[in-house]
């Protein structure tokens, strides 16, 4: 057993490995099953075959030591040497193999669970939501808002509520379904949505929009316009760089493309059923549905609600519109 338990672990590290250099596109909740796969195997080995076999030979142990203590009463010695309770830690102890496999499942199925089912942690990778996410932020995810879904294959178990416009959603990149993205949701099924001369507009009305003092941007060292648009139920803020034209260029085919209008002006969608209008809040920096489509139903991973952490600036801890 050691040696298929070194050839499970390495495989294991090898495929980290290689997803971490970028030879392979890897699959955490793919990892994570996996994982919890083994090591409750291990685990249950462990509990019902490997601990009684062991516990069987810390009895034999005790019995043969009352054994020999019992005949040397019988000769009239009372003081005998010898400590068995060393013997028995050692008896019981857990080999290394068992301890890296059936030790750890209690761990990685209670992180499985949690992660599939209520929620998932996320790290901004981009400044395609700034103003609202930061690159950094480390972000909540909630799975059962839209409804449970079981891991991996992503098949929705229960109903739950529909998306609705404005939230922030973490999806399954539809070009490549094996990222993730995180958009706020701009138009739900139905919906014609334009955004025209970078003034969004759904169902022919224009949304509310205030200016606010410029934002900083950091990373980028130079400041954009920032606007308030209010969209769904609360108010959020958007960017515009003025530097950039109105025009979507680098456009890629993608199904429903035919739902769509393109001109200098921008762009004006109808969104299909079972279908998300998908947009990022720094408008003019951001690769969303007006490049590569609407994202399915069955797409749909969790809705984003809160910066759990920033290593670099912890006051972007709390919630988010």
């Amino acid at each position: 057993m050691q040696a298929f338990t070194a050839a499970v672990l390495a495989a294991f590290v090898a495929y980290g490995a290689s997803w971490y250099f970028g030879l392979v596109d890897g699959n955490f909740a793919l990892l994570l099953f996996l994982a919890s796969v083994v090591t409750g195997a291990y685990w249950l080995a462990e509990r019902f075959y490997f601990l009684p076999q062991r516990q069987r030979a810390v009895a034999e142990l005790e019995a043969q030591d009352a054994k020999r203590r019992e005949g040397l009463a019988q000769m009239g010695i009372t003081q005998v040497d010898g400590d068995i309770q060393e013997a028995k830690v050692k008896l019981l102890m857990q080999p290394w193999w068992l301890d890296w496999t059936a030790g750890l499942f209690p761990v990685i199925i209670v992180v499985f669970l949690l992660r599939s089912f209520l929620f998932e942690p996320f790290k901004i990778p981009s400044g395609s939501m700034i103003p609202t996410l930061l690159v950094g932020d480390l972000i909540l995810v909630n799975k059962f808002t839209y409804g449970v879904r079981l891991p991996v294959v992503n098949t929705k178990i229960t109903e739950g509520n529909k998306p609705q416009r404005g939230d922030v959603m973490v999806f399954r990149y539809p070009p490549k379904p094996s990222l993730d993205y995180i958009k706020r949701v701009v138009g739900v099924p139905g919906d014609t949505v334009a955004y025209l001369n970078k003034r969004l507009t759904i169902n022919g009305k224009p949304l509310e929009t205030n200016a606010l003092p410029d934002f900083f941007d950091e990373d980028a060292s130079q400041y954009f316009k920032q606007f308030e648009e209010t969209l769904g139920d609360k108010p959020h803020r958007l960017l515009n760089d003025a530097r950039r034209p109105a025009f979507v260029a680098g456009v890629e085919k993608f199904e429903g493309m035919e739902n769509c209008n393109y001109t200098v002006e921008g762009v004006t969608c109808k969104v299909p059923e079972g279908h998300y209008f998908m947009m990022g809040d720094n408008r003019d920096n951001s690769l969303d549905s007006r490049y590569w489509g609407f994202v399915p139903d069955k797409n749909i991973v969790g809705k984003a609600f809160f910066v759990w952490m920033n290593f670099t600036n912890l006051k972007r801890i709390g919630g988010f519109n």
